[in-house]
């Protein structure tokens, strides 16, 4: 999650809830299954660490033209744009967990962001890992924390060079290069053997997904018998029995916050049930999470108008300003029940 944002040229027009509707659906044909261990990739992609800011080239991978920028454009963003998150905001790229209707201050925040770490873990009922896959991992705070927490081997993906040289380098600072490893890599077409991972974890990065059903069987094929697999992105309201998509200005809301974040459409809780379901999952839980978030977006905005912030974010050049200014229709998204923050959790049969 980032309050940065891209040419709206390349954002799609908002389409319906509909999974196989969206303009930015690749093609993609799988790459030869790569069958190595846990222990070889991770040593594999330490031995390539310094090699971390060049993303390679796949031609095993047909990708339609307007998903190629999608991906280049999000890229783009998060290059230019995770500096000025970490200044601000520190190594957790996604939204705090308060008690509802909660006053707090702006020193609570990056404790709210651990929460949210934590309260996820505990409704999925996740005790202990020893084998994490972290997509859209940011500058890897979820990864170290998990590390940490449960001694685990974490791998995160992201789609910038950037955040994915940053990530291993506070990785490096806190001595934990042996147990996380970063890389770039398409949360679409992951790098890593079936059946790799015993936690699959994505913090807010399915709101970036152009496939939803694409992504979702991802992270199925990389999870083991018996891993839990955690979603936690933004959606749009559930439709009512009786609606065939969302209303007008529902959509037009949610197209201009797709321009200002560089998003590929929306939808909903229900669609993700739908999708995990139809891999045969088991343990399907969900969670709205929104009141618990709201004080998030007021403070992101309140923390651009000090003269840190304000700085850094002039700094950073028009496409995050713009980003800024497209933050008030994400708490407007929220006040009117269209935007919602949603947990998704499930386990692969043993």
């Amino acid at each position: 999650m980032s309050f940065t944002a891209a040419t709206p040229i390349l954002t799609p027009s908002y389409s319906l809830s509909s999974l196989h509707s969206n303009r930015f659906k690749a093609t993609i044909l799988s790459p030869i299954p790569l069958r190595r261990s846990f222990s070889s990739s991770f040593t594999r992609c330490r031995r390539n660490c310094s090699l971390i800011a060049t993303a390679a080239t796949t031609t095993d991978v047909e990708i339609d033209m307007d998903v190629d920028r999608l991906k280049e454009g999000i890229a783009e963003f998060y290059d230019e744009s995770s500096g000025l998150w970490e200044n601000v905001w520190g190594e957790h790229m996604h939204h705090g967990f308060y008690d509802p209707d909660s006053s707090v201050s702006l020193s609570d925040h990056r404790a709210a962001q651990i929460r949210m770490i934590e309260e996820t873990l505990r409704f999925a009922g996740v005790e202990a890992a020893t084998a994490v896959v972290d997509v859209g991992c940011g500058i890897g705070g979820s990864s170290r924390y998990l590390a940490r927490k449960f001694g685990a081997k974490c791998r995160g993906i992201t789609l910038s060079p950037v955040q994915a040289k940053r990530a291993q380098a506070i990785a490096a600072d806190a001595g934990l290069s042996d147990k996380v490893c970063f890389e770039v890599a398409d949360a679409l077409n992951q790098p890593f053997s079936d059946g790799e991972f015993d936690l699959v974890w994505s913090m807010e990065s399915g709101e970036h997904m152009p496939d939803k059903s694409k992504f979702v069987s991802e992270l199925v094929r990389v999870a083991a018998p018996g891993a839990t697999i955690i979603i936690v992105t933004w959606c749009h309201r559930d439709l009512g029995p009786s609606e065939d998509s969302l209303q007008p200005w529902e959509h037009k809301l949610l197209q201009k916050i797709c321009d200002g974040f560089y998003l590929p459409a929306w939808c909903s809780t229900a669609d993700y049930v739908k999708l995990v379901e139809s891999h045969g999952l088991q343990d399907v839980r969900t969670a709205d999470w929104s009141r618990n978030v709201a004080p998030f977006w007021p403070a992101v905005i309140r923390s651009a108008f000090t003269w840190n912030g304000f700085s850094s974010l002039l700094r950073s050049g028009w496409k995050t300003i713009k980003g800024a200014l497209v933050m008030p229709l994400m708490i407007e998204g929220f006040k009117k029940d269209l935007i919602k923050f949603a947990i998704i959790t499930c386990r692969k049969p043993e």
